[in-house]
C-alpha cells in the first residue's frame, strides 16, 4: 500500500544545542521523503550554518507557510522565524534568545497543527535553563504543549521497536508514586491509554499492568499494594470495557510486550518504564504525547550542550522520530479525544 505522505513539522529546537544538526542529519536521509514532507520551523541562518556543520548536500528553501513547500529529497523547507542573532550565538552555552527562540518554534509549530496546515510535530531537544534565562513560564515540551493547546494532563507514551510503555505517574520521588497508585488512577489511567492507542489506529487493544513489588506482590507476601489498588484498578478497568490483564510481574512483562503479547504495557512509575525501553535500544526509544489535538512524537534525549556545533550528535533518534509520527499521522483521529 502507497505511504500516505504527511505534513510533519519539526521546531528545530534551542539553536545553542544539537537540534539544528541532527534535524539536518535526518532530513538528508532519502526515506524521511518517502514517508512524509517534513517542514522545519527554526532559523534559516542558524539551519543553514547546522549543514555546514554536519556536511550535507541540502539546500534551504524558505517558505511562509506549510502550503508553499516543495517537499523534495535535497531541499529543507522551512519557517524562517529569524529571531537569532548570529554574532551573539554560542554553542553549548545557555542564552535568553535562544531559550526565546526555542519556545517561539514550538508555538508556531503548534499553531500550525492545530490550524491543520500541518498533521504531527517531531520535536527536537529544548534547554530548560535556556527557557528560565528567557523567562518562558514552562521547564519543558509537555508543560508547553499542554498550555498552548488548553490540554489536561497529557499522556506519554514511549515506543521502541514494536513495545509501547505508558506511565502512570512521571517525575515523582518513588515514596509519591506509590501513593498514586490507586485504583481510581489505574482505571482512569487504563481507559486514557486505550483511547490513546484507539487514536494511532491501533486495533484489539491489550493491555498489561506491570508490578510494583517483586513477583507483583505474590498474594501480599511482599507488599500488599496490588492486592488493594493495583488490581481492583485493573478490574474496574476490564468492566468498563478494557482488555487489560496483571499486575504482571515487572521483571517480564516488558519482555512479552516486545515478543508481541501485548500491545502495550502501563508502567506504574517513571523509572520502571525507562530502563526497559532503553535497555532495549537506547536511540530508537521515542516518546509520543496522548490527549492533544495533534499527534507530537519527540527524541528522548538532551540538547547535548558538549557536543553542539562539533558533527558529533547522531541522528538515529531523530530520523525514528520523524519516521514514528509520519506511520501513525495517516491513521491518527481527533474525533475520539476527551
Amino acid at each position: 500500500m502507497t505511504q500516505i505522505r504527511e505534513i510533519i513539522a519539526i521546531p528545530m529546537g534551542d539553536p545553542a544545542g544539537i537540534g539544528p544538526e541532527i534535524t539536518a542529519k535526518a532530513l538528508a536521509n532519502q526515506e524521511i521523503y518517502d514517508m512524509c514532507k517534513p517542514v522545519v520551523v527554526g532559523d534559516a541562518n542558524v539551519f543553514k550554518k547546522a549543514i555546514e556543520i554536519v556536511e550535507k548536500d541540502l539546500t534551504v528553501n524558505v517558505i511562509t507557510s506549510p502550503e508553499e513547500g516543495q517537499y523534495e529529497y535535497g531541499t529543507v523547507d522551512l519557517i524562517d522565524l529569524n529571531n537569532i542573532d548570529m554574532t551573539e550565538l554560542e554553542y553549548g552555552v545557555v542564552q535568553a534568545q535562544c531559550g526565546k527562540a526555542a519556545f517561539e518554534y514550538i508555538e508556531t509549530s503548534v499553531n500550525l497543527a492545530k490550524a491543520g496546515k500541518v498533521k504531527a510535530l517531531a520535536t527536537t531537544p529544548i534547554n530548560k535553563e535556556s527557557l528560565k534565562a528567557a523567562g518562558v513560564p514552562y521547564i519543558g515540551h509537555t508543560e508547553m504543549l499542554e498550555s498552548l493547546t488548553n490540554t489536561k494532563d497529557p499522556l506519554t507514551m514511549f515506543e521502541v521497536r514494536n513495545m509501547r510503555i505508558f506511565f502512570l505517574t512521571r517525575h515523582l520521588s518513588l515514596k509519591d508514586a506509590i501513593a498514586q497508585m490507586t485504583k481510581e488512577r489505574v482505571r482512569d489511567y487504563l481507559n486514557r491509554c486505550d483511547k490513546a492507542l484507539q487514536r494511532l489506529g491501533i486495533e484489539n487493544r491489550k493491555i498489561a499492568v506491570a508490578g510494583l513489588n517483586p513477583h507483583s506482590g505474590e498474594g501480599g507476601l511482599f507488599g500488599m499494594e496490588e492486592v488493594e489498588e493495583i488490581r481492583p484498578g485493573i478490574e474496574a478497568a476490564i468492566e468498563d470495557g478494557i482488555d487489560a490483564v496483571g499486575p504482571v510481574p515487572a521483571d517480564s512483562v516488558f519482555h512479552h510486550a516486545l515478543n508481541g503479547k501485548f500491545d502495550a504495557v502501563l508502567s506504574l512509575y517513571h523509572d520502571q518504564g525507562h530502563i526497559a525501553a532503553k535497555m532495549t535500544d537506547f536511540h530508537r526509544t521515542i516518546s509520543i504525547t496522548n490527549g492533544l489535538p495533534f499527534l507530537r512524537t519527540s527524541v528522548d534525549h538532551g540538547t547535548a550542550f558538549d557536543i553542539a556545533g562539533k558533527n558529533i550528535a547522531a541522528s538515529l533518534s531523530m530520523e525514528e522520530c520523524i519516521k514514528l509520527a509520519a506511520q501513525y499521522a495517516p491513521k491518527f483521529t481527533a474525533d475520539t479525544m476527551e
